[in-house]
């Protein structure tokens, strides 16, 4: 997965550079206590990702003490998952114009009365961290891959989106498309435990839905076919693995547990535990009889099992 790491803050104001090298300006964002476990969690098996982060963090930082700074800003000094999400959240998209200490009260509000936000991005911590062989651990995705960091930013901006702040939430969506290269619209509706690998150029439109744990790479888009109005792009199952460079258009159902090959332009429904292939797309093993999936895709990853009994595949 391709990582988004800060290198740079010359951009910032004088107030945003004090708080990024230690976060004076607000205090209320330290806490010098013991780390605990975040309060919002919502499934059992998530409870010890924010201990585990600060765990990694620490470890970071012995390893590298030149980054002892950006550690304790970013993960060390917080109490918990939400406020470090805010936090980094608020650094990332903030500009010259757009202070990141607006920001951060924003997104600190919203997680704060959203806590099931917290719950999906533990499960999204997790998903990268088992399915991406790149990931060498929860705090390194945390801090740089673009794809966690861009889910997380739409989750708040669709809340507000919900609660017809519409306003905000689309100049969140600005933000994060010009920091991640990612365009994911307010409106769309996004399950737990998403993978967006490498994630630059993913587009996503208001009326898509995506399902729990489902992995998409970079360059997918799931648009519209058109200038049409109303519920117009694609509905994405549980499961399901987007390969890169796809394009699903339209308001049609991808299955649960599905698959689409890299490449592919989707124009029509795909069955459950099937693959899709090819532009325009088709399925492997033909219409009548498509040849099923055993295992999910969007948790093996597996991205070209199917081309072993494609006859015609030929290099």
């Amino acid at each position: 997965m391709a990582p988004c790491i800060y290198t740079s803050n010359t951009h910032l104001s004088q107030d945003d550079n004090s708080r990024f090298r230690y976060m004076n300006l607000f205090p209320d964002r330290i806490s010098r206590a013991p780390f605990t476990k975040t309060s919002n969690s919502l499934d059992g098996d998530d409870e010890d990702v924010w201990i585990k982060m600060v765990e990694e963090a620490q470890s970071d930082v012995e390893q590298e003490p030149i980054l002892s700074s950006y550690y304790y800003s970013s993960v060390t000094s917080h109490r918990s998952l939400d406020t470090a999400l805010a936090n980094i959240l608020s650094v990332k998209l903030s500009t010259l114009t757009l202070p990141s200490s607006t920001l951060f009260e924003v997104f600190t509000s919203v997680l704060q009365e959203s806590p099931e936000i917290i719950g999906s991005a533990k499960q999204d911590l997790l998903a990268a961290k088992e399915r991406d062989p790149a990931c060498l651990s929860y705090v390194q995705c945390f801090l740089s891959f673009k794809g966690f960091l861009a889910c997380q930013a739409h989750r708040i901006a669709h809340k507000l989106w919900t609660q017809d702040r519409k306003i905000l939430a689309l100049l969140i969506q600005n933000r994060v498309s010009e920091a991640y290269a990612v365009d994911i619209h307010p409106g769309a509706k996004i399950g737990r435990g998403v993978l967006l690998d490498h994630a630059t150029g993913v587009v996503i439109g208001e009326t898509a839905v995506v399902g729990d744990n489902v992995s998409i790479l970079h360059d997918v888009t799931l648009g519209g076919t058109g200038k049409q109005c109303g519920d117009r792009h694609p509905k994405i199952g549980d499961g399901v693995l987007i390969g890169a460079g796809s394009c699903i258009l339209g308001n049609i159902t991808i299955g649960e547990g599905a698959k689409v090959g890299s490449g592919s332009v989707v124009l029509k429904d795909v069955p459950p535990r099937t693959t899709a292939v090819g532009n325009p797309a088709r399925l492997i093993g033909g219409k009548e009889n498509p040849k099923r999936v055993d295992k999910i895709p969007g948790l093996t990853m597996d991205q070209t099992s199917y081309l072993t009994e494609w006859s015609d595949y030929v290099i």
